[in-house]
């Protein structure tokens, strides 16, 4: 693997610092999940809520139970009006703070992960419901360690890193004050 591609490596790991590393925004249509690179909900949801394959999904739903993976649409925060940094506690990201998901807050390194070079990056989000939302990617602060059809599509720059990050997306709809 070429140390461009190695310094831009994507895993889902957690938990995830707000980090203003470089943030990506898009306007887009899109009720879902994040599917390229996949989501730790995305990937839960597609290995079987009920017996999930991977450890990390495993120990995710023995965690939260399997609300996250049957409902990967429900990791959100109510009225967050671009006050998501405020409203959800370092280390809670993945859930949006919100109890029924806490198994995707789980700091493991063994999640999916999807080898991406730095600089112009093409994002997928599974498609569910269309709204008016933007997007806004940030990835984890450098030196981070964690011990189509139906989809929507936007693009943005990666910045040149070393080992696992973590981009964790945010979605805001614009035809209401709900957003994460």
């Amino acid at each position: 693997m070429s140390a461009r591609r190695k310094a831009a490596a994507v895993a889902a790991l957690g938990p995830v610092p707000p980090a203003p590393a470089t943030p990506c925004t898009a306007p887009a249509a899109a009720h879902g999940s994040m599917g390229d690179p996949v989501s730790r909900v995305s990937q839960c949801c597609a290995e079987g809520p009920e017996s999930p394959r991977p450890d990390a999904c495993r120990a995710a739903v023995a965690a939260g139970g399997t609300q996250a993976p049957y409902d990967r649409n429900g990791v959100r925060t109510g009225d967050a009006d671009g006050r998501l940094r405020e409203l959800i506690p370092d280390g809670r990201l993945c859930s949006a703070d919100n109890e029924e998901f806490k198994g995707l807050d789980l700091a493991r390194a063994d999640r999916a992960a999807t080898g991406v070079d730095s600089g112009s990056c093409t994002f997928g989000y599974r498609v569910t419901a269309p709204h008016k939302v933007t997007f806004k990617v940030c990835l984890t602060k450098a030196g981070y360690d964690p011990v189509a059809q139906g989809v929507s599509t936007f693009s943005g720059t990666l910045p040149e890193r070393s080992g696992r990050q973590l981009p964790y997306a945010i979605r805001q709809r614009s035809d209401s004050h709900s957003g994460a």
